[in-house]
């Protein structure tokens, strides 16, 4: 059974921030890809879990706790989102080995439910320890949309130039032209 395709406008960011984006504004309506398993399914899909981890109620339940508290993490207060990025934590850990090849690093989860929450609020200690700086709000008006600058000189202001970056663009030149 293959997933749907995936409807959100900004995909492809790294997975904590793709987690997060699992909630979007089109048209003044808020749309949540995460409101059933089916969008839990494409998630998973689109972000290379689909295999390794179940499509059910028990891992949708853990990833919307993980996603509530990567928006703590983001948007709200640090000493808070500590705890709740902290509590998904708690459900795995990072088990070094080495292998034939080189040394390795691979997760480990008590209940595999728990793996798709984990991998991203740990992916969001790795966005912090590369460049917090980089993790980002879409400057568009009521996008809800977050990213990872990986623009050269650090300056990227919206989720897409397309969508967000050309409103804005827009909307600054129907105001001059009001003005003369």
């Amino acid at each position: 059974m293959s997933a749907a395709p995936d409807p959100r406008p900004l995909t492809g960011e790294p997975l904590a921030l793709d987690l997060l984006n699992t909630r979007w504004t089109e048209d003044g309506v808020t749309r949540d890809l995460l409101a059933d398993t089916e969008g839990l399914a494409v998630w998973l899909a689109g972000n290379g879990l689909a295999g390794a981890h179940p499509a059910d109620a028990d891992t949708l339940r853990h990833l919307l706790q993980a996603r509530d508290a990567l928006r703590a993490a983001v948007d709200g207060t640090p000493a808070e989102a500590a705890q709740l990025v902290d509590a998904v934590l708690e459900h795995g850990r990072v088990r070094a080995r080495l292998t034939a090849a080189s040394p390795a690093e691979e997760p480990e989860f008590a209940d595999p439910a728990w793996g798709p929450a984990w991998l991203a609020a740990r992916d969001y200690l790795d966005l912090l320890d590369r460049a917090p700086e980089r993790i980002r709000s879409c400057a568009g008006g009521d996008c809800v949309l977050h990213f990872f600058d990986t623009s050269r000189n650090g300056t990227r202001r919206w989720c897409s130039m397309a969508a967000c970056g050309n409103r804005a663009k827009a909307s600054r030149h129907y105001a001059r032209s009001k003005e003369n």
